[in-house]
């Protein structure tokens, strides 16, 4: 029996205190066949069109001079992300995303390099991020506060962004299923269709939340070079 509602994003299968839900961020890896890796088909051939033109997309924004392989990482951050918000959809699996614990993994040891990498070698150029052009010189000291916050707090909203959409999805989906027992049997009909029209919300909600982090996080590196 369900305690609370927020219960459904408990890791609780464990053997030894072990976690073993936390397996699911890797079981994307088990539903690639093996011929993905050796035998060029459709299925290679389209997720890989896919990879293209996001490279393509994330080349244009990092900046054509800075791409010698710096798109792969943001490539790699979208199928990963992507795999866990689609497997959550499933019953019974874990949805890893749902956690700050692997939102914040992602985000903030990429924000960290972002920042030592544009400090370090670009000094000058991320201080004028600090003041935007045209600011008063009455007004400097308050948009350098402003704008030290908000690239502070951009690692907890990305990772908040992610967390609180797969959540909220789950949570809506586990809601209308639990009134199906108490509602009239001419009604389960609607609510499979509802249940349905949902699912279909949530698999697009899954996709575009790993492109929007994917995309975030090239205009955050964009932004250091």
């Amino acid at each position: 029996m369900m305690t609370n509602l927020f219960s459904i994003f408990d890791p609780s299968t464990n053997i030894m205190n072990l976690s073993l839900n936390w397996l699911s961020t890797i079981l994307g890896l088990l539903m690639i066949p093996l011929s993905y890796w050796l035998i060029p088909n459709r299925y290679m051939i389209f997720f890989n069109s896919i990879l293209y033109k996001l490279h393509l997309e994330f080349k244009t924004l990092i900046g054509f001079k800075n791409t010698n392989g710096s798109t792969l990482i943001f490539i790699s951050i979208f199928t990963f992300i992507l795999f866990n918000n689609l497997l959550g959809i499933f019953p019974y699996i874990f949805t890893s995303t749902s956690h700050l614990t692997l939102s914040l993994s992602l985000t903030l040891p990429l924000w960290l390099a972002f920042m030592l990498f544009g400090w370090i070698n670009h000094n000058e150029h991320m201080f004028s991020h600090l003041i935007p052009q045209g600011t008063p010189k009455i007004l400097m000291p308050f948009m350098v506060l402003i704008e030290s916050i908000s690239n502070i707090i951009r690692p907890g909203t990305l990772a908040v962004r992610l967390t609180a959409n797969m959540i909220a999805g789950h949570l809506l989906l586990t809601l209308l299923s639990g009134i199906g027992t108490s509602i009239p049997s001419k009604f389960i009909i609607f609510l499979i269709f509802v249940q349905f029209l949902l699912l279909t919300l949530e698999s697009a909600v899954a996709i575009i939340q790993s492109y929007v982090i994917s995309i975030l996080s090239t205009l955050y590196s964009s932004e250091t070079n």
